[in-house]
């Protein structure tokens, strides 16, 4: 199992900084990334729906949908600091193969779904900024796909410092749209008391809770933690603990802050003047300079729903490489994963525009946030189960109480959704003209959905986690080589990745160099820790690599070779070249998995790159 975000995994040092307030801010970081999530167009459709339609009342979902994220983020970051796992890493753990398949997919329909929402609303507010069509505005998107790479490249806190100026843009500009609107104070206090006006105000509520605690959040903040390097005792846990949850606390605050503004917004200005059908944010937009008397409303308000879309996207990215590498073991190039993601956003939305209009970008900004919605026990139970459990949480289980919370948080969220697929299903089986073909296709996909959740309630009550270990181990090796009277080679250096291609690499090597040769044994960290942390990165899969290299070392030695063991980060084609230039070896023998045409592309070319950069023979064995 490789290392979460193995690029930047454990790239910020915090054990240096003594003082409070020093370490609080080493620690600050993650959970502004993950709050983004919490202010994204999809927040902004629901909140105006929710405003226009039914003023003030529904501000109590908003809190109460914040403080459901705010202790569900903490359980996500404890599992993240505590186990040095993300979410989809022990998931993969726990359950089987198929049934991992199937939350690996759940999990990439919400993050399409996200994305979906992203892509709207930054192409709303170049539209709304600039008067750009709407279509064109959806395929400029496509360009924020390289700007993720830029700021990874630069390191995690160059990323979080990108992503707190663009919260910071969203906050001023809806401090000034309040000023304008002059809410009433009264009517907002009561807007915090539990109600639902009717049944389309609780659409609008699943909406909103399925847009503020949403499910890629959960893997992405399970991750993020992890970049933090700090001394691993029980003190060092538990004080990662306290500030990470400082760190949750504030940033999902000001996301709180923004959603009421919006809500708050609609209601002052739309729903006072009997507008309730202001549901697409362009109407928001246009109705705003009117209502309120300033030209500045609008303009504020299409900068903060390009800064909302534009910070939204980069963390929806992250989010999907952390599914794709926890659940299916599987890295390709981050290039190939940012457009994947964004044309699976992309092209629903190109369709929709294109057949039904710019004006039912409204509708499928809440639909995207429904589908989060239903996705989220999916992500939930399974961190309830993780966090719970003290073998795998080491002492740092959470309490029976904590347990209670977390588990009526998780049936509120399930028995909302329960009830819009079963009024759904309903509807559409009144409506329809041909109502068999849904009772053979729509009806046995819900009741197989409700199977699965079903399955993972009760399944890590019964069943204990699988090994983490799934590197191929030395101990499996076949060492079959055949002694020469005269060799060649006397310093060779072995590239190895703890796969079935390691042994053929080794008995060629052995072939080469014999009994007397010097051998190095070299392997390369590569996950998105490694890329943005080097050395610095102390996660669950460097721990793992580091241990199978000694034991590679170890079988090898009592076989009577010499070896060394050289551990890398980041990207091999860069790492491998500096190891190799640096030594004095005679030869690079290295395994290969015959990849070829499209793997080549989605897995990248290693050996072209690397043969270019070493001033030694290269042995490639398949």
């Amino acid at each position: 199992m490789t290392r979460s975000l193995d690029e930047v995994n454990q790239s910020v040092a915090t054990e240096h900084k003594k003082t409070g307030f020093r370490k609080i801010l080493a620690f600050l970081g993650p959970a502004y990334l993950v709050s983004v999530g919490y202010m994204d167009p999809g927040n902004w459709a629901t909140d105006i729906a929710g405003g226009s339609q039914f003023g003030y009342s529904l501000l109590w979902v908003l809190l109460m949908s914040n403080l459901m994220a705010l202790l569900l983020q903490s359980l996500s970051a404890r599992l993240g600091i505590v186990t040095q796992r993300d979410l989809a890493q022990a998931s993969r753990e726990t359950y089987s193969k198929f049934i991992n398949y199937i939350l690996y997919f759940l999990a990439e329909i919400a993050i399409a779904a996200c994305d979906l929402a992203e892509v709207l609303g930054m192409a709303i507010g170049i539209n709304l900024l600039f008067d750009i069509p709407l279509i064109e505005g959806v395929l400029i998107t496509v360009l924020d796909t390289f700007l993720l790479l830029f700021l990874i490249n630069k390191g995690i806190r160059k990323m979080e410092a990108f992503i707190i100026v663009l919260v910071a843009i969203i906050g001023f500009s809806f401090i000034f749209e309040m000023i304008f609107a002059e809410p009433e104070l009264d009517k907002v206090i009561y807007g915090l008391v539990p109600s639902i006006p009717s049944s389309a105000a609780l659409y609008i509520a699943i909406g909103i809770i399925g847009a503020t605690v949403m499910p890629h959040n959960l893997y992405l903040h399970s991750s993020l933690v992890q970049t933090r390097k700090f001394d691993r005792t029980p003190a060092g846990i538990k004080q990662a603990l306290k500030y990470n949850f400082i760190d949750s606390t504030i940033a999902l605050n000001l996301a709180f802050f923004v959603n009421a503004a919006i809500l708050i917004l609609a209601a002052a200005t739309f729903y006072k003047n009997g507008m309730f059908e202001v549901a697409e944010i362009q109407d928001a937009h246009q109705f705003l300079e009117p209502l309120l008397g300033t030209k500045w409303a609008p303009i504020l308000f299409a900068v903060a729903l390009i800064a909302a879309g534009q910070s939204s996207t980069v963390t929806g990215t992250l989010a999907g490489q952390i599914v794709m590498e926890g659940y299916l073991n599987l890295r390709i190039q981050p290039w190939v994963r940012r457009i994947i993601t964004r044309l699976i956003a992309i092209v629903p939305a190109v369709v929709v525009i294109l057949i039904y209009g710019e004006s039912v970008t409204g509708k499928l900004l809440i639909l995207s946030q429904v589908i989060l919605s239903l996705q989220l026990g999916f992500a939930i139970i399974p961190l309830i189960h993780f966090v719970s459990d003290k073998t795998k949480m080491k002492g740092f289980h959470i309490s029976k109480t904590t347990q209670i919370a977390a588990w009526i948080i998780a049936s509120i969220i399930v028995s909302l959704n329960a009830k819009l697929v079963y009024d759904e299903i309903t509807s559409w089986l009144e409506s329809s003209s041909n109502p068999t073909i849904l009772w053979f296709t729509v009806v046995p996909l819900a009741f197989g959905f409700l199977g699965l959740l079903l399955y993972i309630v009760f399944k890590p009550f019964i069943a204990r986690a699988k090994s983490n270990i799934e590197n191929h181990s030395p101990h499996h090796l076949k060492l079959q080589y055949t002694p020469k009277e005269t060799y060649t080679k006397k310093n060779i250096a072995i590239s190895v990745d703890f796969s079935k291609a390691d042994e053929a690499a080794l008995n060629n090597a052995f072939e080469l160099g014999g009994i007397d040769a010097q051998y190095t044994i070299i392997h390369i960290v590569e996950t998105v820790g490694a890329l943005m942390y080097g050395g610095n990165v102390d996660d669950h899969e460097t721990t793992i690599d580091e241990k199978l290299l000694l034991e590679y070392k170890e079988l090898l030695s009592n076989k009577g070779f010499k070896i060394e063991t050289a551990l890398g980060f980041g990207k091999p084609d860069s790492v491998i070249p500096k190891i190799i230039n640096q030594g004095n070896f005679d030869i690079l023998v290295m395994g290969t998995h015959g990849h070829t045409g499209l793997k080549d592309i989605l897995f990248g070319t290693t050996v072209d790159k690397l043969r270019h950069k070493i001033s030694i023979p290269l042995l490639i064995v398949k």
